[in-house]
């Protein structure tokens, strides 16, 4: 962030903020940009009518109080010059309690509506919903309206308006003013309509507006209530000022609670959340450190509690100033049981601050946190009447423990970012196939679900075609349904299932991780393999892959692929709207939860706009979308380039492997080609492909968008796979080529009935645990679908068989081999302790574990499930 970015984000950020919240609330209301403009300018000038008539007293104030002195000054000025003139004029104004510097008052509507013009002009003119929208007789309120031609001369007829209104409006409130001070006024009005000339014309309706409002406030308040202020004003007053002892403003308190606000809202939240998971924000092809989302909700904060709420305070009277310490107080308890008591209710938020299951609650949890702020406050407020001096050293040290808190997660953010290796000068990923050697590729395919393909089938019966020669296998087992319990066993083997894991108790599961990783590229380099690794899972237990792991091995070519096919304005997009929606999303974690849906906004935080850019999708029902998640994108351009990084020889040997997680990060795609579209309406091919989803008397259910966008994403997968293995074909290296297509587990989404598991006591969606398997070998020809059991543990047996004679584990010097698949039974690990930045010990955290022997859909034996418990032994424990 620049300095100016810096200062204006200070100052003028909230406003902004405050006009877009505003502005998109109403069009949504009303879909018509226009009218959301027109409630825009009444909305904000009720907002902030009573800082201006606080203003306007203000002037007059320093009006009355400068003519009282006028006179004195004026004899000052004539009997005395230089230094001597200075001087009595110092002892003048001391005697009668005034400073030159109150006569600043006299400007402080100016003052105030400075940064509000900045603030809207910012907004209205760059706001891309309004190009091509009319209003009224405005053709388009993006450009100028002009509104009147003469010959080939535009003339703009509403900025006109806005000055005539805005003169009549100062005609009024400057009656009896001096000269000097109307000349001003009316100056300042001409530099407007310069200004505002050529702008979009709905930025001029705005300020139009705020003219027509301002002339029917003056016309109130100079014409109708000016007897009434005359009469009682002074009155009223003093009575609300001075003689109850309750609305005694204290500064400090005020200070204190803004400071905690800013500190908590804008640093302690953004930067627990950004810590949780650092790498997660990080994009190694255009590297943005994470923290500066921080710093910049920090600035909005102290914009907001500080500044902002800093300047209503100051115009306020003395029971104004009571009641904003009230309301500061009562916001500081509000978010901190908001925060501490109901901040990890819905789930997992992905780095564009989108939950993963969207914000969906309860009626009885909404009304839980809705009385549970409403007592926080209540609360607050009643240790304040009895205790306000206490209250301020309450704030302090919650102000420096939020201070500590927000420093310890910067250094962990910082340590885990230093792990990174970021340059400018990666050579693009490729790898190499044979044309007389054999090639074998491992594509890790993070999250796809497995039962899909029967239903791809029935949809698009050319994939059998396409993927000649592959058995894909209907009955597998993962061995937990997450990545860092479900990744290790297909990486190296029923070695590293989660209950072989948890055996080796006396080393990190770190290690024991980046040890599976290695297997199968470690032993096909020392059986003569060119070896290929692409972006290999959790490496060093690391979100961003740490490939140092490899550093032992020269001979094995390691590449982060992600992100590398993207577009680095795209990237700058997100990164630009997470400055900025990161105090909206961590402003919103301290609200009650009916207030959190609104300001959630599908994960848009009411941003206004058109979806123009990789960053986010806003789905309407499981057919209609707008936007383009870049999560989904930086994986799915990888699957569309495969080809791009596929390069050929005549001789030699090959592995690859390849990890991407497109089926991880689902959106809403076009149909029937599942490609992804900024504008997304479905509607007509799904009313007539209903039948889709039957396939011999299963029914897959698809009655949401979350369960819909996991089937298209692993569609569209499968699909731009598919047109790598037509490549593979044309250049004569598919039948010499042993490919296994697999994934680490699948998703809880309970679209099959055979799959939702219960004993009466728990309840498991067993779609979380069956993954995709499809093989295809050297020279085989045909579509096939096996029920055999397996699981992903087999993977690196089906990799080396009949390549690697009796192949050994380099690391434990055990043979690899498929025989602790029917030897006992198997252990699924239930946890959903995904986090490798908290379940990193020497074992897997406690968790339930299920119990099978053929598989999930085995009708013999009915699976069981284990109560919580670090489970090593492949026996089923005695209560």
């Amino acid at each position: 962030m620049s300095f100016s970015s810096i200062l204006n984000t200070f100052f003028i950020g909230p406003l902004k903020l405050v006009f877009e919240i505003v502005f998109q609330l109403s069009y949504k209301l009303s879909h018509d940009p226009g009218f959301a403009i027109v409630c825009l300018s009444l909305v904000m000038n009720f907002l902030v009518l009573p800082l201006y008539r606080r203003a306007d007293r203000m002037q007059e104030q320093a009006r009355d109080t400068e003519a009282k002195l006028h006179d004195g000054v004026e004899h000052i000025k004539k009997t005395f010059s230089g230094n001597e003139q200075m001087m009595m004029l110092q002892a003048y104004y001391r005697q009668n309690d005034y400073s030159p510097v109150k006569a600043l008052r006299s400007s402080v509507s100016l003052l105030l509506e400075i940064p509000f013009f900045m603030a809207a002009y910012q907004f209205l003119s760059r706001l891309e919903l309004l190009q091509g929208v009319s209003f009224g007789p405005i053709p388009d309120l993006s450009l100028p309206d002009g509104l009147i031609t003469v010959g080939a001369v535009s003339i703009h007829l509403l900025p006109i308006l806005m000055t005539l209104l805005n003169f009549a409006s100062a005609a009024l409130y400057l009656k009896g003013f001096p000269f000097k001070t109307k000349l001003r006024t009316y100056g300042i009005a001409v530099v407007f309509l310069v200004l505002l000339y050529r702008s979009p014309s709905g930025l001029v309706l705005y300020w139009s507006f705020n003219n027509l409002f301002s002339l029917l406030k003056n016309v109130y308040y100079k014409l109708i209530k000016d007897k009434i202020r005359s009469d009682g004003a002074q009155k009223n007053e003093s009575e609300a000022t001075g003689t109850i002892r309750e609305w005694v403003p204290d500064r400090r308190l005020f200070i204190m609670a803004g400071l905690f606000l800013t500190v908590f809202v804008g640093l302690l939240i953004p930067m627990n959340f950004i810590a949780a998971s650092p790498q997660e924000y990080v994009d190694l092809s255009n590297y943005f450190d994470p923290s500066w989302y921080a710093f910049s909700a920090l600035l909005y904060a102290g914009g907001f509690f500080l500044l902002w709420f800093g300047v209503f305070y100051w115009l306020a009277n003395e029971k104004g100033k009571v009641i904003f310490e009230r309301i500061m107080m009562a916001l500081c308890g509000i978010a901190v049981v908001s925060y501490m008591l109901f901040g990890s209710y819905f789930g997992t938020v992905s780095p564009l601050l989108k939950y993963e299951n969207g914000l969906n609650y309860r009626i009885r949890y909404g009304l839980l946190s809705c009385i549970a702020c409403a007592a926080a406050a209540a609360v607050v407020l009643l240790l304040l009447r009895r205790f306000k001096k206490q209250m301020r050293s309450v704030l302090l040290i919650a102000l420096i423990s939020s201070l500590m808190m927000s420093g310890f997660s910067f250094f962990k953010t910082e340590r885990s970012l230093s792990n990174l290796s970021i340059t400018d000068e990666r050579s693009g990923p490729h790898y190499t196939f044979s044309k007389e050697g054999h090639n074998v590729v491992v594509l890790f395919l993070d999250r796809m679900l497995g039962e899909y393909m029967p239903y791809f089938l029935q949809e698009r019966p050319e994939l059998k075609d396409i993927y000649d020669g592959f058995t894909y296998y209907s009955n597998v087992i993962s061995f937990g349904g997450f990545t860092n319990t479900g990744s290790p066993a297909l990486l190296g083997g029923y070695e590293y299932t989660p209950v072989e894991l948890n055996r080796r108790d006396s080393e990190y599961l770190k290690d024991k991780h980046n040890e599976s990783l290695l297997v199968m590229p470690v032993l096909f380099q020392e059986n003569g393999y060119n070896v290929t690794v692409c972006d290999p899972p959790y490496a060093n237990y690391q979100w961003v892959p740490d490939l140092s792991i490899f550093d032992d091995y020269p001979g094995i070519d390691t590449y982060i692929t992600r992100g590398t096919f993207g577009d680095v304005e795209d990237t700058n997009v997100i990164h630009e709207r997470n400055l900025r929606n990161f105090f909206c999303f961590s402003f919103m974690k301290t609200m009650p939860f009916p207030i959190q849906k609104l300001l959630y906004d599908g994960g848009n935080y009411l941003k206004a706009g058109n979806y123009d850019g990789y960053y986010l999708q806003t789905r309407t029902g499981t057919s209609v979308s707008s936007g383009i998640s870049q999560e989904f994108m930086n994986p799915y351009l990888v699957l569309k380039n495969l080809s791009t990084m596929t390069d050929f020889e005549e001789t030699g040997d090959n592995y690859l492997f390849l990890y991407n997680d497109a089926p991880h990060e689902p959106m809403l795609l076009k149909e029937p080609e599942y490609v992804p579209a900024l504008q997304v309406d479905n509607t007509q091919y799904d009313e007539e492909n209903k039948d889709r989803f039957t396939v011999d008397g299963r029914t897959l259910i698809v009655e949401n968008d979350s369960q819909m966008i996991h089937y298209q994403s692993d569609m569209a997968a499968l699909l731009r796979i598919g047109e790598w293995l037509e490549y593979l074909k044309e250049n004569g290296v598919y039948d010499n080529t042993r490919i296994i297509i697999v994934s680490d587990h699948g998703c809880s989404l309970a679209q099959l009935e055979e799959l939702m598991y219960s004993d009466g006591k728990n309840e498991v969606d067993l779609e979380r645990y069956f993954p995709l398997l499809m093989v295809k070998d050297f020279g085989s020809r045909g579509f096939t679908i096996s029920d055999e059991f397996m699981t992903n543990a087999d993977v690196p047996s089906l990799a080396m068989k009949d390549l690697i004679s009796d192949p050994v584990n380099p690391f434990t010097k055990k043979i690899i081999s498929d025989s602790e698949k029917t030897a006992h039974l198997q252990f699924i690990s239930l946890s959903s302790d995904w986090d490798v930045g908290t379940n990193n010990g020497t074992t897997f955290n406690a968790s339930k574990w299920l119990v099978v022997r053929n598989g999930l859909l085995d009708g013999e034996e009915e699976p069981v499930v284990i109560d919580k418990t670090v489970l090593k032994e492949y026996s089923i424990p005695q209560s």
